[in-house]
């Protein structure tokens, strides 16, 4: 099949490069959200996906918004088959869905109907999911209601981030895509429309809510930490100056909420239930180093604490 593929971060790096390697369907452009300012010298840099496409010559369109009429009159131009999608990053509305004959087919890291919405990786760890998933599902209007292709599923493993979740995922989401477009190229696939049972919802996490509560039990700080790791990134104060965390090591220790106490063996921070010991930590301006290197730097008053 002739084929426009939309995606934008790392994540979606695995599929296109399987299309682009598939001999079964031909990648004749794809779509990535418009170069963006980062890093400390503010440089323009291309989303990786636009890069993956650059080296391998296939057309890069960048609409700010995919509704604009000059980029809707390219992608029919284009004349694709499907439009696969992963971790694009804009809202398609009906007149783009219409274009491709097969429609949009979009890879999501979860077991649809669970965890629709934007950061289905983090809502499985920070709910402590045992089993989580992708699915490739048509796109309809709504957000991640449409019918169903395929599965894959996927363990959470003890002490995995979301980074380490997501790269798993996106590697064995990039075969269920490709067995996907292969199925419907072949007619003999057909989506299952979602459960109405079991829906749950997984919105952008913000850098707030990478804020650890102290309070919280040990295990609650945990999967919050594992969750947000390593974006937007788990965060503490102490001495009123935030540090940003690494995964913690879950302890019996016994110590009050938010007292920070330094031994010989490491670092160790209270929670509501059982103490955690803390691995790596960010003061602002530095690099991640070794928690009780860190300890020894800063000099911390006894009864200081993490807020």
């Amino acid at each position: 099949m002739r084929v426009v593929f939309a995606g934008t971060p790392d994540p979606a790096v695995p599929s296109l490069r399987r299309l682009i390697e598939s001999p079964n369907h031909e990648v004749v452009a794809v779509v990535t959200r418009p170069d963006a300012v980062s890093g400390r010298g503010r440089k323009v840099t291309r989303s990786p996906i636009g890069r993956l496409a650059d080296e391998h010559g296939i057309e890069v369109l960048t609409p700010r918004s995919p509704s604009e009429p000059e980029f809707l009159d390219r992608l029919r131009e284009l004349a694709p088959d499907c439009c696969p999608v992963v971790a694009y990053g804009a809202l398609l509305r009906q007149e783009a869905l219409d274009i491709p004959v097969h429609g949009w087919v979009n890879l999501h890291f979860s077991l649809l109907p669970a965890w629709r919405g934007a950061a289905p990786v983090q809502a499985a760890i920070l709910a402590g999911d045992e089993i989580t998933g992708a699915s490739t599902f048509l796109i309809e209007t709504g957000l991640d209601t449409g019918p169903v292709f395929g599965v894959v599923t996927e363990t959470v493993k003890t002490g995995d981030t979301s980074g380490d979740l997501l790269g798993r995922l996106a590697e064995t989401g990039a075969q269920l895509l490709e067995s996907t477009l292969d199925g419907i190229a072949a007619g003999a696939l057909v989506a299952v429309p979602q459960s109405t049972e079991g829906v749950s919802y997984a919105p952008k996490i913000e850098a707030e809510e990478g804020r650890v509560r102290w309070d919280e039990p040990a295990l609650a700080i945990d999967r919050r930490i594992r969750a947000v790791t390593p974006a937007p990134g788990a965060w503490t104060e102490i001495d009123g100056k935030r540090v940003k965390l690494g995964p913690v090591e879950l302890t019996d220790e016994v110590l009050p909420a938010h007292a920070i106490e330094v031994r010989k063996s490491g670092v160790f921070v209270g929670t509501g239930t059982t103490a955690v010991r803390l691995l790596q930590l960010q003061p602002q301006g530095k690099k991640m180093m070794n928690a009780l290197d860190w300890a020894r730097g800063a000099r911390l008053e006894p009864g200081a604490v993490a807020e």
